[in-house]
């Protein structure tokens, strides 16, 4: 009879360290999504004419336009210096999501999962 009580014991030992893994990355989840929020990146575009500036959770804070670049015979240009910004920025908060988040779920084994089923 202790010979099949001992599996269900191992099994459950299993599942109460990955249950703690996943509470740990949870946490270290909800960390990181803060701490992007509060970063900040910045690209630019047209040479540095027009920059935008992206938290690290993918939020458009803000726009500038140098003067010069401003043209009323040519507002398309603007336009696409506009878009270019803030693509590049956005893709640059994705990279540092990627690299945050990336890291919190990279910790966790779940190569114990298997023995839990069968």
């Amino acid at each position: 009879m202790s010979t099949t009580r001992e599996p269900v014991v191992a099994n459950q030992k299993q599942l109460n360290q990955m249950m703690q893994q996943m509470q740990k990355m949870q946490a270290d989840m909800e960390a990181a999504q803060v701490a992007l929020a509060a970063e900040t990146v910045e690209a630019t575009a047209g040479g540095g004419v027009v920059k935008a500036v992206v938290t690290g959770a993918g939020a458009l804070q803000s726009v500038s336009i140098a003067p010069e670049v401003v043209d009323p015979d040519d507002v398309e240009m603007l336009e696409d210096l506009v878009v270019a910004a803030v693509s590049e920025a956005l893709r640059l908060a994705q990279e540092r999501q990627a690299e945050q988040l990336g890291g919190v779920a990279g910790g966790l084994d779940l190569g114990g999962l298997g023995g839990l089923l069968g």
